[in-house]
């Protein structure tokens, strides 16, 4: 599998190649999304009975991270229940994550959507840089700074992953024993991806060196390129324009990342991508290790449709006990569930109904 290929089933990368030192490439207009306040733009409308705050808190590696509280008009002073939520993996706040929240709030939970740390208005450096073990510990700080806040209960705090952040969900899940439930939604296991390809087509001791090769060729260019003065070889995000020969899953996710739908500036999926050598931290962690110790409560949720589909259900499959969930939305695809798409897919009642089960 070469590198370009490898770059593209992580689902976040979708790059058809590697764009090296380049500059950002955007939309001609980006003015042109939903709502644009300067750089308040949101890919969505707030609900008018929830308020939106601006937050910062720290991880455990010291990086600050940036977050939209979302709070129910109706909230109490004390005992709310809360969500922590992120993701798709190369999507910022102002975009999937904080529709969620925004949705979630409207059915009175407290929700926070964060930008991961390298990326949105996150802290940590070198930029759009990614490491499964601090995503998780990013989850992990994020169930933190609820926990500790005077009008939310630290016992009933649960975490949405979306995508790839799907996939960490499910890791924090196995290790943080504060989350009572998880949903995790149009899940991709990017360790899985990262090392094996689609449908694991590159499950082979051959093709894993290949992608090791290159990977590890491709840091000491990249270490070549900060001695002159330049920056890691980025991905180049979501292609554009659209080659004819395009899968239909990067056109759903042109649909999103590079159309009025779901733009943001802040975005690496929707401008030039994650640092290319990003692939190789996936590559050599197992999000699903302990996914089958995993007590508390989750829910695994899928389109019908979805490319990633069997990602999930074999996820779920690695799941034990009588509180875990599988709902597969009937004709939705991957993108579907990042802001309902045209048929607004998101089941966002079923998922309040399972976090009233099991945040109490």
């Amino acid at each position: 599998m070469n590198l370009s290929k490898s770059l593209l089933i992580t689902g976040a990368a979708l790059a058809l190649t590697v764009t090296g030192c380049k500059k950002e490439k955007t939309m001609a207009d980006p003015t042109a999304a939903k709502i644009s306040r300067g750089d308040q733009h949101y890919t969505f409308e707030l609900n008018e009975n929830v308020t939106r705050t601006k937050v910062t808190f720290r991880n455990h590696f010291g990086i600050e991270l940036a977050g939209d509280l979302y709070t129910p008009a109706e909230a109490a002073a004390t005992g709310n229940a809360a969500l922590a939520i992120s993701g798709p993996f190369g999507a910022v706040k102002e975009q999937s994550s904080g529709f969620y929240a925004n949705q979630m709030a409207s059915r009175g939970y407290i929700a926070l959507a964060f930008d991961p740390s390298y990326t949105g208005e996150s802290g940590g450096e070198p930029r759009y840089m990614n490491s499964p073990d601090i995503n998780t510990e990013d989850f992990m700080a994020a169930v933190d700074f609820l926990s500790t806040r005077d009008n939310i209960d630290p016992e009933k705090i649960g975490i949405i992953g979306i995508c790839g952040w799907g996939g960490m969900a499910l890791n924090t899940a196995a290790i943080d024993t504060r989350v009572k439930a998880t949903v995790a939604s149009t899940m991709y296991d990017l360790s899985r991806t990262a090392i094996d390809g689609y449908f694991d087509e590159a499950k082979n001791e051959a093709a894993h060196y290949a992608m090791r090769k290159q990977m590890s060729d491709l840091r000491t260019q990249d270490f070549k390129a900060l001695q002159s003065g330049g920056t890691y070889a980025r991905t180049g995000g979501v292609v554009d324009p659209l080659p004819d020969d395009a899968p239909y899953f990067v056109k759903d996710y042109h649909a999103y990342y590079k159309t009025p739908r779901g733009y943001h500036e802040r975005s690496p999926n929707s401008n030039g991508g994650w640092a290319a050598q990003s692939l190789m931290s996936l590559a050599n962690t197992h999000l699903m290790a302990y996914a089958d110790e995993i007590r508390s409560a989750v829910m695994v949720l899928h389109g019908e449709k979805a490319h990633s589909r069997y990602m999930g259900e074999d996820a779920f499959k690695r799941l034990t006990g009588d509180n875990k969930e599988l709902v597969i939305v009937p004709g939705a695809s991957h993108t579907d569930l990042y802001d309902g798409g045209e048929t607004k897919a998101i089941p966002f009642d079923r998922l309040a109904e399972f976090f009233g089960k099991y945040l109490k």
